[in-house]
C-alpha cells in the first residue's frame, strides 16, 4: 500500500492530510476573494488568472511542506502506546483546533493587510511584528475585532467538528516504526523539493503586480521577507565598473571634488558655495503622514477635503512635479534627512551603526541651531528616536508630553494639533533664549484608524481616510494661525512635505503616479509665491532648503538645490524595498534582484517596456546613483567626526 493511500485511509498521519486539504481550500478561497476585490485592476486573460491560481496552489503546497516538518517528526518518534494514550489524544485534538484557528486568523489578517497595502505579507508585516503596541491598538481601533475573532472561532468549531471523526479513527491504528519512517521520509521530501524548486520570486510571472500577488502565498512571503529584510546590493543587483560609475555620479551631481578627495572612489564630498550673506532663518520641516498629491485641489481633487492647504499653497513656493522616494515613513525620513538614494532592503533609519551620518540637521548644528525631531508617537517605533539622537538631534516624542498636553491620542500617538502646539512651545523657548531652531516634525493623524478629536471638522472621527486628510488640513491651519502671532514667525521658513503616498499598490512594479506628493515652502517675507514644475524627489529637499538660506557648506548630499537646477536636468528617484528606480525624460529605469534591469517609456501613461540598449546613458546614470549609495554606506564614507 503506497503512502498516499495509507494517509487517505487509517493512519496516525491522517491529521496532516486533513490539515493540508483545509489549508489548500482556505487559501484558494482567500485567493478567489482577492481576485474579486481587485478584478477592475486585472485587465488580463482568463488563462493568466488560471495560471495565477495554479502557481498559487504550488506556493500553498510549498508553505505547507515547511509547516508539516515538526508534526511529521512528532508522529514518527512517538511510540504506539503513547500515541494511543488519552493525553496524546488531548494534545492532538487541541493542536489541531489551535492550528485551524491560527490558519483562519492568518487569512483574515491577510485580507486586512491587502486592504491597507494592496499586497500579500511583505517586509512591512515583518516590521510591524516588532511594534506590537502600535499595531495591536491600531487593529483594535480600526476593526470590530471582537466580532471577527468570534466569527473565526465559529468557523474553526464547524471545521473541527466536520473532521473530528476521521481524526478519531487514527488513534486505533498501530503503525510499526519502519512504516512511520517511510511515511515521514516521503513527507519530508516535500520541503526539500520546495527549497530547490520554489523560490521567493516563483509567483512573479506577469507584468501585472496584482496578478503576481494573487499567485503568492501570504505566510510564505512573510517568512521570505523576514529572511531578506536587508539585501546585499553587490550580490543581488547588476553591477557596473566602479571607476566609471564613480565618475558618472560626480557628473550627475555636478560635483567638483574637494582637493583631499581627488579621485577617491565614490567620494562625493564637495563645497556648495553661495554668494552673499547667509540667512539664519528658523526652519520648521513638517512631514505629513500619507499626504498624496491626489488629495489636493491643485492636483485635480474635487472633494475639497484640504480647503486650507488649497488656499495656503498659493501663497508660497509649491513644487508640482515632486515624488516620494519610497512607500514607508522611514524611507521618507531617510531621504529628507540624509539626501541619499534608497538602498535595497531595510531603511538606514532601522539599520545598526547608523549614527553620525552627514545629514541636514548637522549643517544647522554647525551654525548653532537647536536641532530637534518631534514626533507625535512613541519614537522607538521604526527606531526613529535612536536614529535622530545618534545623528545629533534633540528628540521629543509622545513620552515627553504632559498629561495636560495629551487631550487625544490613538494607536499611533497624539493628534496633529497636539504635536503642533508642542512645536510652538519649543519655538517660543528657543526664541526667548535667542537661539535659531531647525525642527523636523512627523505627524500621525492621517493613518488608520483615522481618529481625531471630535468637533474639529465636519467628518466624524474614525470613518476613513477622507476624514484623516481633512483633519490634517485643519491642524495645519490652526498651527499656522497660531505661529503668525509669534515674534519668530517672520523669520521662519515653513516646509510641508509628505512622507509617502496613501497607497502604492498598482498593476505595475513601480507605479510612478503612486509616488506623487506635494512639497511646499512658505516664508512670506523671504520666498515669493510661485509654482515650480521641475521633476524632483525627497532627496532634493535638504539642499533646496539650504540654498534658500544661502548657506555655503561642505556637502555629501545626492540632492540638488531645485532653485538653481535647469528643468531639463530634473529627475526623481523612487523605489520599493527591492526595486530601485530613476524617473527621467519621461522614462523609468529600475534595477531588481537577480541582476535585472528594466526600462519603461511613458511610465505615467502607456507604460511601455523598451530595450535597455536604447537607453544606455540613462541606465548608467541609474546604476551610478544606487551602486554609489551602497558603496558609500558599506564603506562608511558619509560620516562626520
Amino acid at each position: 500500500m503506497d503512502v498516499a493511500t495509507r494517509l487517505f485511509e487509517r493512519s496516525r498521519f491522517t491529521g496532516i492530510l486533513l490539515f493540508l486539504l483545509i489549508n489548500l481550500a482556505s487559501f484558494a478561497l482567500v485567493r478567489a476573494a482577492l481576485l474579486v476585490k481587485q478584478l477592475a485592476d486585472l485587465d488580463v486573460s482568463f488563462y493568466s488568472i488560471a495560471l495565477a491560481f495554479l502557481l498559487g496552489f504550488v506556493n500553498d503546497l510549498a508553505f505547507f511542506s515547511y509547516l508539516l516538518i515538526p508534526f511529521s517528526l512528532y508522529l514518527l518518534v512517538l511510540p504506539n502506546a503513547a500515541y494511543q494514550s488519552k493525553i496524546n489524544r488531548i494534545i492532538v485534538f487541541a493542536g489541531f483546533f489551535i492550528s485551524l484557528y491560527a490558519l483562519f486568523f492568518v487569512e483574515a489578517s491577510e485580507w486586512t493587510f491587502w486592504d491597507e497595502f494592496g499586497v500579500r505579507f511583505n517586509f512591512i508585516a515583518v516590521d510591524y511584528l516588532i511594534y506590537t503596541h502600535e499595531v495591536v491598538h491600531n487593529i483594535i481601533e480600526s476593526y470590530p475585532l471582537g466580532w471577527i475573532l468570534s466569527g473565526l472561532l465559529l468557523v474553526t468549531i464547524a471545521c473541527f467538528l466536520a473532521t473530528e471523526k476521521l481524526l478519531s479513527k487514527s488513534f486505533s491504528v498501530r503503525e510499526p516504526f519502519a512504516l512511520r519512517l517511510k511515511i515521514t521520509a516521503s513527507l519530508l521530501s516535500l520541503p526539500l523539493v520546495s527549497y530547490v524548486a520554489v523560490g521567493q520570486s516563483a509567483h512573479q510571472f506577469s507584468s501585472n503586480t496584482y496578478l503576481n500577488e494573487l499567485a503568492a502565498n501570504g505566510p510564505y512571503q512573510f517568512f521570505a521577507a523576514f529572511r531578506n529584510n536587508e539585501l546585499d546590493y553587490r550580490h543581488f543587483y547588476k553591477l557596473g565598473d566602479d571607476k566609471r560609475l564613480s565618475g558618472a555620479i560626480r557628473t550627475a551631481l555636478a560635483a567638483e571634488p574637494l582637493p583631499d578627495v581627488g579621485q577617491r572612489l565614490y567620494d562625493i564630498k564637495r563645497m556648495v558655495r553661495q554668494s552673499g550673506e547667509e540667512k539664519h532663518l528658523n526652519v520648521i520641516l513638517i512631514t505629513v503622514e500619507s499626504l498624496s498629491a491626489e488629495f489636493l485641489t491643485a492636483f485635480g481633487n474635487t472633494e475639497h477635503i484640504t480647503p486650507f492647504m488649497d488656499e495656503w499653497f498659493e501663497q508660497g513656493l509649491l513644487f508640482t512635479n515632486f515624488y516620494a522616494t519610497g512607500t514607508r515613513t522611514i524611507r521618507g525620513l531617510e531621504a529628507l534627512t540624509l539626501s541619499i538614494p534608497p538602498t535595497p532592503g531595510q531603511s538606514i533609519v532601522k539599520r545598526p551603526d547608523n549614527s553620525k551620518l552627514f545629514n541636514l540637521g548637522h549643517v544647522f548644528q554647525l551654525r548653532g541651531y537647536d536641532t530637534a525631531f518631534l514626533y507625535g508617537g512613541r519614537g522607538y517605533f521604526d527606531n526613529m528616536n535612536a536614529f535622530y539622537a545618534g545623528n545629533g538631534y534633540r528628540v521629543v516624542d509622545q513620552t515627553d508630553f504632559t498629561a495636560e498636553e495629551v487631550t487625544f491620542s490613538n494607536a499611533w500617538g497624539v493628534s496633529d494639533d497636539i504635536i503642533f502646539k508642542r512645536t510652538i512651545k519649543e519655538a517660543d523657548l528657543d526664541y526667548q533664549n535667542r537661539k535659531p531652531f531647525f525642527f523636523q516634525i512627523m505627524t500621525t493623524s492621517n493613518h488608520r484608524p483615522y481618529t481625531y478629536p471630535e468637533g474639529k471638522i465636519d467628518i466624524p472621527s474614525g470613518t476613513g481616510r477622507t476624514g484623516g486628510v481633512k483633519y490634517t488640513d485643519y491642524a495645519l491651519q490652526e498651527f499656522i494661525a497660531l505661529a503668525r502671532t509669534k515674534p519668530w514667525f517672520d523669520n521662519t521658513l515653513f516646509v510641508v512635505v509628505a512622507d509617502h503616498c496613501a497607497g502604492s499598490a498598482r498593476k505595475v512594479d513601480l507605479p510612478v503616479d503612486r509616488y506623487h506628493i506635494p512639497l511646499f515652502i512658505y516664508a512670506p517675507k523671504h520666498v515669493p509665491a510661485q509654482h515650480n514644475d521641475i521633476l524632483s524627489s525627497q532627496i532634493d529637499v535638504a539642499p533646496t532648503i539650504l540654498g534658500l538660506l544661502n548657506f555655503s557648506y561642505e556637502s555629501q548630499f545626492y540632492g540638488r538645490d531645485l532653485m538653481h537646477t535647469d528643468k531639463d536636468e530634473g529627475r526623481a528617484l523612487i523605489s520599493n524595498y527591492q526595486k530601485l528606480g530613476l524617473f527621467k525624460d519621461n522614462k523609468l529605469v529600475y534595477l531588481s534582484p537577480q541582476q535585472k534591469i528594466d526600462v519603461i517609456a511613458d511610465p505615467l501613461g502607456s507604460h511601455q517596456p523598451i530595450d535597455i540598449n536604447s537607453e544606455i546613458r540613462l541606465v548608467e546614470e541609474e546604476m551610478a546613483y544606487y551602486q554609489s549609495a551602497d558603496y558609500i554606506w558599506s564603506h562608511r564614507l558619509n560620516r562626520y567626526q
